[in-house]
């Protein structure tokens, strides 16, 4: 089974960005899949999956950390989730603009973006991951916030710089997949959605709401 999930927590994003990624994952994928969103207080989500974050104390630390619990394979087991199954992660704030089926379709045991980051020398962009269920416990089990400041970081320490230092040779998810990142590397000139794009993040703490004058985003990012 494939599980699409996604995180809510905090004040920064309302509800409805949640209904909206979750349609244009529907609208764009055939493959049987599930849609989770895991949150840290209940939401209305009428036919989305919803749990409670775990551990609410991580999302008060900058670096999305809270995410790498995907990697638990005990936790894996209480969502439903069988060892080998596939687990995408996919950011709040990003639009699916085209098919997703070629996208997950896909052997490695990890896969991150890769490549667009401009400021950030981290190789690793976690607007976008996949994971084989049962790949790499230690992903999680390794993790403390002491044990993230230990490796190279940029601004502060982060999920991605986390994946670069323990999976520096992962599966990549670039332009050529079809997935990209707006305005950064790899983008080209201009506003207009490139040809054969599958998911536009909005990396950088920008937000598809600020851009919805732009047809591709006011035709993709809607409920």
């Amino acid at each position: 089974m494939l599980n699409i999930c996604t995180w809510l927590w905090g004040s920064s994003y309302g509800e409805h960005y949640v209904r909206r990624l979750a349609a244009g994952v529907h609208r764009n994928l055939n493959e049987a899949h599930r849609f989770i969103a895991f949150t840290d207080s209940p939401q209305h989500l009428p036919g989305i999956e919803q749990y409670q974050i775990p551990d609410i104390r991580l999302t008060a630390v900058k670096g999305c950390f809270v995410r790498l619990q995907l990697f638990d394979p005990e936790w894996q087991n209480k969502l439903g989730i069988a060892p080998g199954d596939r687990v995408v992660n996919l950011d709040l704030d990003l639009v699916v603009t085209g098919p997703l089926d070629p996208l997950f379709d896909r052997k490695d045991d990890f896969t991150i973006l890769q490549g667009v980051n401009s400021s950030n020398p981290c190789p690793f962009n976690g607007s976008v991951w996949s994971l084989k269920a049962g790949y790499r416990p230690d992903i999680w089990s390794d993790f403390s916030l002491d044990a993230a400041r230990a490796v190279p970081f940029d601004k502060f320490p982060d999920d991605q710089a986390w994946f670069a230092a323990k999976m520096p040779d992962a599966a990549a998810f670039t332009s050529a997949d079809g997935v990209y990142a707006f305005k950064k590397r790899g983008w080209p000139d201009g506003d207009a959605l490139p040809s054969g794009a599958r998911i536009v993040a909005f990396p950088g703490w920008r937000d598809p709401s600020k851009f919805e004058a732009l047809p591709w985003v006011k035709e993709n990012w809607r409920a």
